[in-house]
């Protein structure tokens, strides 16, 4: 099973603790939250089953399938079949209709999120990252991926249009992992309580995001990136 290295784990500490929600995306992103919190139920079910925390599942299921519970979380295929997107064939037991619990298992299984031990905030990220595949950090690093970012400060352009097919003008309608689940952290207290080891959280100066106390965080952590990205690119030119 890969493993995360400390550079990863600085690197997502950082995108995190300076991830502020594009003002325009802000009532998008709130409806998602909503609407994954009230679920919370019946993600748990399937989490309690493998160690996998609620709002892991919550999140996944809505980057792979808007939230709808007829859809495989593998890909956003349909349950009423095994699916025919990458992963294929999924779940290779039992016969269609398949319930969304057994499909959701399935799902989280073959990603090896069973196995995974690690939810701190970086962990989360890298095992959310994990989840669509690595192809921007390895093939496109100047693009940080939108499954994570979309709807942040820190994405722009470029996506991967279809499997292994990347357009560096398209731009990603759909909310990032990293935002969802600040937001959910942020209204824990509301959602029955939500346990993650965070990396020194941070209050953000933006109200968008956490509606927490003014202050010059944001505006530190992003220099730290800059500075983490010129380093870098250096290292590629060289």
């Amino acid at each position: 099973m890969a493993t995360m290295t400390n550079a990863q784990r600085k690197r997502y500490e950082l995108l995190y603790e300076s991830c502020l929600v594009r003002p325009k995306r802000r009532v998008a992103l709130e409806q998602l939250v909503q609407r994954i919190t009230a679920n919370k139920a019946r993600y748990a079910k399937v989490g309690k089953a493998l160690g996998v925390p609620w709002y892991v599942v919550g999140i996944i299921h809505s980057l792979e399938a808007s939230g709808d519970f007829s859809r495989h979380l593998h890909n956003g295929d349909p349950l009423s079949a095994r699916t025919t997107h990458v992963p294929s064939g999924r779940p290779p037991t039992g016969k269609p209709p398949f319930t969304w619990e057994a499909s959701a298992i399935d799902a989280l299984r073959l990603r090896g999120m069973d196995r995974w031990r690690d939810w701190s905030v970086p962990g989360t990220l890298y095992e959310l990252e994990g989840y669509n595949g690595f192809g921007y950090r390895d093939h496109h690093p100047t693009v940080p991926s939108p499954y994570l970012w979309s709807f942040s400060n820190h994405y722009t352009r470029g996506k991967y249009v279809a499997d292994g097919r990347f357009a560096a003008t398209a731009v990603s309608q759909q909310c990032g992992a990293a935002l969802l689940l600040k937001r959910l952290i942020a209204t824990a207290p509301s959602n029955g309580g939500l346990r993650i080891a965070t990396p020194r959280v941070l209050q953000l100066s933006n109200p968008h995001v956490t509606g927490g106390r003014r202050g010059g965080t944001a505006a530190a952590a992003e220099e730290r990136l800059r500075r983490v990205r010129s380093r870098e690119a250096g290292r590629r030119v060289r």
